[in-house]
C-alpha cells in the first residue's frame, strides 16, 4: 500500500474502494500504523517533557550553592569570608569529579547488594534504560548540598587541606552508602525497593527529599567537625559563658536564604524525578503527579514559612529582640524538616512539621551553648536536628493516599502512625536515624579525628585571630579605601583598617 497520509478522505478512500476484504485489511493496517506511529511520538513526548523537568529541577537544586555560599559569607566575620566563598565552590567542584567518578556508582550502581552499588563507575554504561546524563546531574546536586552543609559547622577555623579531603570523602564515598540505602532500588532500607525484594517492616523508609540523607549526613558530619576540631577563639570567655560571634552581613545572609528557598522548589517536587503520569482516570486534570508536584511545593513553603514565624516570636521572648538571623535559621530549619514527608503529607501537617522544627533548633542551639558547642552557621543543630525530627515527621503523618501515589505497587503498605497506618513506619525511620548517626559519626568522625592527629584540621591561634582571608588566601575579600575621605565614619560609610597579605600554605 502506498504511503497515506492520515486524514478522513485517505481512511474513506480505502474503505469505498471495490475490494472490500482486502481494502479493510489495509485500512486495518494503515490505522495501526498510525496508531503506533502515535504512541511511539507519545512516549517520546513523554520522556522529553520528564527529562526537561529533571534537568530544571537540578539546575535550581545546584543554585542553592549560591545560597549557601551567600548563607555562609553573611554569618562569618568579614576577615572569613574569602575563605568560605572558596570552600564553596570547591566543594561542588570536588564533589562533582568525586561522584562521577565514584559517588554515583556507589549510590546508583545496580543491581547490587543492599549496601553498596557497584556498576557505573566514572558513568560507563550511562545511559542506560534505568538511568540517564539527567539523573546524574540531579543526585550530583544533592551530593554537593550534603558537603555545603558540613563546610558551615568548621568554618572560620578550619585549613584549606581539611576542605578538600572531608568534601572529596564525603561525596565520593559517605553520602553515596547513605543515598543507596534508602534511594536505590536494590537499598536495603529503600521504600523502592524492586518488587521481588522485601521491605522494611513491610514499609521501607519514606525520606522523599532526603531529610536524612542530605541533612543528616551533613549535619552530623559537620557537627563530628566543630566537635573535634573544638570552638572558634573567643566564643566562650574563661567562665564558660557564650559570647556571640555575629556574621558581618545580614544582608547576604537574607539573599543565601532566598535563594535556598527558591532551590529547595527544585530539591523536594525535583524529587518526584517525573512529571508526565496520571494517577486517576484519563483526562482527570487534578489526579496526576503534576498536581502532587504542585502539592509538595506548598508543604515546602508552609513548613518554611511556620518555622519562620515561629522562631521569630520564640527568639523574641527569648532575647527581646526580633533578630533576622535566626529568623533565617528557622525558615530554613523548617524546610530541612519537610524535606522527607513533602510529597505524603496534607498542607495542614507541614505547618505542625515546621512549627515542631523551629523549637528543635532552638532547643538544639540551647544544648549546643550549655556543652560549648560552636557551630557558625548552625548547620548540626539545623539540618541535623531539624532533618532528624522531618524522618519521624513523615512516620507519623505520611497519608495512605499520597504514600501509594508516590511509592505504587505496593498496597497494602503502612502509612503515618497518626494517619491510622500503624507504627511499622515510624520503626523503620528511627532505625534509619540510628544508622545513620552510626555510619556518618563512624566514617567521618573517624576522618576529623585522624586529620587533628596530622595536624591538617585546625589553623593556629595567630591565624585564627588575623583571619583567614588575611593569612590564607592573599587579602580581604572587601576592596575598599583605608582613609575616610568626605565619606568617614559619621555619615554611616563602611570603613575598615587595611591589612598586610602574610600568605601561607
Amino acid at each position: 500500500m502506498a504511503r497515506q497520509t492520515c486524514s478522513a478522505p485517505a481512511l474513506a478512500a480505502l474503505l469505498t474502494a471495490g475490494d472490500r476484504t482486502g481494502n479493510a485489511t489495509a485500512a486495518a493496517e494503515y490505522i495501526c500504523s498510525k496508531l503506533e506511529a502515535a504512541a511511539l511520538t507519545s512516549v517520546d513526548i513523554t520522556t522529553a517533557v520528564d527529562t526537561t523537568y529533571l534537568l530544571f529541577s537540578a539546575y535550581m537544586v545546584f543554585a542553592m550553592q549560591l545560597g549557601f555560599a551567600m548563607l555562609c559569607a553573611g554569618s562569618v566575620r568579614a576577615k572569613n569570608t574569602m575563605n568560605i566563598m572558596l570552600t564553596n565552590v570547591l566543594d561542588a567542584a570536588a564533589g562533582g569529579l568525586f561522584y562521577y567518578l565514584f559517588g554515583f556508582a556507589f549510590a546508583f550502581g545496580c543491581p547490587s547488594n543492599g549496601f553498596i552499588g557497584r556498576y557505573f563507575f566514572a558513568l560507563k554504561s550511562i545511559p542506560s534504560p534505568g538511568f540517564d546524563y539527567s539523573y546524574f546531574l540531579f543526585q550530583w546536586a544533592f551530593a554537593i548540598a550534603a558537603a555545603g552543609i558540613t563546610s558551615g559547622s568548621i568554618a572560620e577555623r578550619t585549613q584549606f587541606v581539611a576542605y578538600l579531603i572531608y568534601s572529596s570523602f564525603l561525596t565520593g564515598f559517605v553520602y553515596p552508602v547513605v543515598s543507596h540505602w534508602f534511594w536505590s532500588p536494590d537499598g536495603w532500607g529503600a521504600a523502592n525497593r524492586d518488587p521481588s525484594a522485601s521491605l522494611l517492616f513491610g514499609s521501607g523508609v519514606i525520606d522523599f527529599a532526603g531529610s536524612g540523607v542530605v541533612h543528616m549526613v551533613g549535619g552530623i558530619a559537620g557537627f563530628w567537625g566543630a566537635l573535634i576540631e573544638g570552638p572558634r577563639i573567643g566564643r566562650f570567655d574563661h567562665n564558660g559563658r557564650p559570647f556571640a560571634l555575629r556574621g558581618h552581613s545580614a544582608t547576604l545572609v537574607v539573599l543565601g536564604s532566598f535563594m535556598l528557598w527558591f532551590g529547595w522548589y527544585g530539591f523536594n517536587p525535583g524529587s518526584f524525578i517525573t512529571i508526565v503520569k496520571s494517577y486517576g482516570p484519563i483526562g482527570s486534570p487534578i489526579h496526576g503527579q503534576w498536581s502532587a508536584v504542585g502539592r509538595a511545593a506548598v508543604t515546602t513553603t508552609l513548613a518554611g514559612c511556620s518555622a519562620a514565624l515561629t522562631t521569630l516570636f520564640g527568639k523574641r521572648l527569648q532575647t527581646g529582640h526580633w533578630n533576622v538571623f535566626d529568623v533565617c535559621n528557622g525558615l530554613l530549619g523548617g524546610f530541612a524538616a519537610i524535606t522527607a514527608g513533602c510529597a505524603v503529607v496534607d498542607p495542614w501537617a507541614a505547618i505542625i512539621c515546621g512549627f515542631v522544627a523551629a523549637w528543635v533548633l532552638i532547643g538544639c542551639n540551647k544544648l549546643a551553648e550549655r556543652f560549648h558547642y560552636d557551630d557558625p552557621l548552625e548547620a548540626a543543630q539545623l539540618h541535623g536536628g531539624c532533618g532528624a525530627w522531618g524522618v519521624l515527621f513523615a512516620a507519623l503523618f505520611a497519608k495512605e493516599e499520597f504514600v501509594n501515589e508516590a511509592y505504587p505497587g505496593r498496597p497494602g503498605r503502612p502509612h503515618g502512625l497518626l494517619m491510622g497506618g500503624g507504627g511499622r513506619l515510624l520503626a523503620a525511620h528511627v532505625i534509619q536515624i540510628l544508622v545513620i548517626c552510626g555510619w556518618v559519626s563512624a566514617t567521618m568522625g573517624t576522618l576529623f579525628y585522624g586529620l587533628r592527629k596530622m595536624d591538617l584540621l585546625r589553623i593556629s591561634a595567630e591565624d585564627e585571630l588575623a583571619g583567614l582571608d588575611v593569612t590564607r588566601h592573599g587579602g580581604s575579600a572587601y576592596v575598599y579605601d583605608e582613609s575616610s575621605g568626605g565619606n568617614g565614619g559619621d555619615d554611616g560609610g563602611f570603613i575598615m583598617k587595611g591589612s598586610k597579605s602574610t600568605n601561607r600554605v
